[in-house]
């Protein structure tokens, strides 16, 4: 299978699809790979690194979608992208479809297969490709909001853990996944007091003993929200339905009644955001406010640090990359029912239910079963 890498385009995103070494594990196993010259760059890795791995190195991103028939990415394409998709195409990188209708509308009409890293999932609903840039969210997500929250930065100027004979600061995380476990680690090692809130009786029990009776923890509802949210320094959103928008458990009401400078971080911005307030934001411009409450609201966050992110996702990802190539779509997803659970687009047909609910377009089930 011929296979491409094109240069992400993303507002400051400089993570890569494939690092060198799974360019030569490709390659030996038969297939051709093409590179965008300096798609790398940014995390160190030069054209002539991919070349001593078995790639040839493409002067465009039109080059890339000419040459591929299975096209390997990190972030959404973008519309100049999405133009150049054809129905030969395999397109294998973070989608996040259920809060952007025109992405998925345009990826349907071009008529190629398109596969979800996020929606890939084992029978005990763990997300196996997600889970990386999970914990890489969740410990960014207190990076920042500890920084946002000082007053150079517009916050009400606190340090988080505080110093002897002074309030540390509260942190509430909606959502005790893989990113509001590492967040809470991460509050929990600067000193915060940290309050953890989620659905699963179970979860909570699971994060009362993780850190020793040490952190707060909350059966979610609104009223614990609420109360919890109005009186927190930084709120960090978490909140994860697998391959489903984001239910909004944050409303601007809450927002209003904090006080002036305190910060919200929203992780599950990519999928529509838990928060009301929020809308995705870039490195570029990466905050904005709300009723004096500082918005951190970063779509691709593990982009600021791509090289961590880079490697810690490849890990992950180039096992199914192998099986799609060795094998093909058809055979590859009748082989491995996790993978089939990752199509989210196949020959421009919308296959996965939960995005098809939330967008309210046409859904046709996929039936992985036939293509043997």
């Amino acid at each position: 299978m011929k296979i491409a890498v094109p240069k992400e385009i993303k507002n400051n995103e400089s993570r890569v699809g494939l690092v060198p070494s799974g360019v030569r594990q490709l390659v030996q196993d038969g297939h051709e790979l093409f590179v965008q010259t300096t798609a790398g760059l940014g995390i160190g890795i030069t054209d002539e690194m991919y070349v001593e791995a078995g790639a040839t190195i493409l002067n465009s991103l039109e080059d890339c979608f000419a040459k591929g028939e299975m096209i390997v990415k990190v972030k959404e394409p973008q519309p100049v992208e999405i133009a150049l998709l054809r129905p030969h195409h395999i397109l294998y990188t973070y989608l996040h479809l259920a809060a952007d209708k025109p992405l998925t509308e345009g990826l349907m009409k071009s008529g190629s297969t398109c596969i979800a890293y996020e929606t890939i999932q084992y029978p005990d609903n763990s997300l196996p490709l997600l889970v990386p840039m999970s914990e890489v969210a969740g410990r960014m997500s207190t990076q920042v909001g500890t920084m946002c929250l000082q007053k150079d930065k517009g916050g009400k100027g606190i340090l988080l853990g505080g110093v002897p004979g002074v309030h540390r600061a509260r942190v509430t995380i909606i959502g005790c996944g893989i990113a509001g476990t590492n967040a809470a680690k991460m509050a929990m090692g600067l000193g915060a007091d940290v309050t953890c809130i989620d659905l699963s009786v179970k979860r909570l029990a699971e994060m009362d003993d993780l850190f020793d009776n040490r952190v707060t923890t909350l059966y979610s509802n609104a009223q614990n929200i609420e109360e919890a949210v109005i009186n927190s320094d930084l709120v960090i959103g978490a909140v994860l339905v697998a391959g489903a928008k984001a239910p909004k458990l944050v409303t601007r009401d809450m927002i209003s009644k904090m006080e002036p400078g305190s910060v919200v971080v929203d992780i599950a911005v990519d999928q529509g955001g838990c928060i009301e307030t929020c809308k995705p934001t870039t490195h570029q411009n990466p905050t904005f406010e709300v009723d004096g409450v500082i918005h951190y609201c970063v779509a691709n966050m593990p982009g600021a640090v791509p090289r961590t992110s880079t490697y810690a996702l490849t890990n992950v990802t180039l096992r199914y990359a192998r099986m799609l190539a060795n094998h093909g779509v058809d055979k590859a997803i009748a082989m491995d029912q996790p993978l089939a659970l990752g199509v989210n687009i196949y020959k421009g047909d919308l296959v996965y239910e939960q995005v098809a609910q939330d967008l309210e377009l046409p859904f046709t089930p996929l039936d992985p079963g036939k293509y043997l």
